[in-house]
């Protein structure tokens, strides 16, 4: 039976893993005795969090990358398999978000949101994936979100990414199940990261945070066990069940009025 102690030893590469739940989730593997390589834009942060789990007793590599470049995946790669790096564990957390009207939104960051969230997403899965299916072992860890399960208006690009992360992500653990490969879509909540200062949408805070330790420990357990979907909060369980009850229109009209921008 798959079990977490199977990470042990094993390389796991997190995205994003400079701040919110990448940190998290490259400790919680920490813990579990996991080698870490370390990718985000910022040095500084990466070999901060690197020195932090190496004095832990965890063996980490830092690969500054930026997946707005779509050179950055065949990058990483020469860093990691390239170099004789055995990656089994993927997992592919960068994103971000922006809240507003997309009428009115910079459109060159609307086209960087759907490469860092979708297109990075896609080419790292097909770089790394296909020497999982080799070896017939591997995680991937793709963390979308609960804003996957509906529509949002003033986050219509972001929440639309993450409905792609979550469809190709068990598209592709169907696939890839029988060689011996787990993939498992994480949906968090809202969770107390620097999400809501980059995407300047503080109004969502309120909703009840989770901790991002806590969907990554929850995260983490559920895709060692094979789970496919995981839904690390509770609240957002139960509206990912009862949103496929509702017509879209009336979703997105409520959603409308609560979030509209104040003039």
């Amino acid at each position: 039976m798959a079990r977490i102690a199977d990470f042990e030893n094993k390389w796991a590469l997190v995205t994003g893993a400079s701040s919110g739940i990448g940190v998290a989730l490259a400790r919680e593997l920490a813990t579990h005795g996991a080698k870490l390589i370390l990718t985000a834009r910022r040095r500084e942060r990466l070999d901060a969090l690197a020195a932090e789990l190496a004095a832990r007793g965890a063996e980490t590599r830092v690969v500054v990358a930026d997946l707005n470049d779509p050179a950055a995946p065949g990058e990483i790669l020469a860093a990691t398999e390239g170099a004789g790096l055995v990656v089994d564990i993927l997992i592919n957390n960068a994103g971000f978000g922006l809240f507003g009207a997309f009428a009115t939104s910079d459109a060159d960051q609307a086209s960087s949101m759907v490469r860092v969230n979708c297109e990075a997403v896609v080419r790292l899965s097909r770089l790394f994936l296909s020497r999982m299916v080799e070896r017939r072992r591997g995680w991937m860890l793709v963390v979308a979100s609960s804003a996957s399960f509906h529509p949002i208006p003033y986050l219509s690009t972001y929440a639309a990414t993450k409905a792609f992360d979550r469809s190709f992500a068990l598209g592709v653990a169907a696939e890839v199940a029988r060689f011996g490969v787990n993939v498992s879509a994480l949906c968090p909540g809202t969770t107390e990261s620097e999400f809501f200062e980059v995407a300047d949408a503080s109004r969502f805070r309120g909703l009840g945070t989770q901790s991002a330790e806590a969907v990554a420990r929850i995260g983490l357990h559920g895709l060692a066990r094979g789970k496919r979907t995981i839904i690390p909060k509770g609240s957002s369980r139960f509206r990912s069940f009862y949103v496929r009850f509702l017509p879209v229109p009336v979703i997105t009209w409520v959603i409308e009025k609560f979030a509209r921008p104040k003039r």
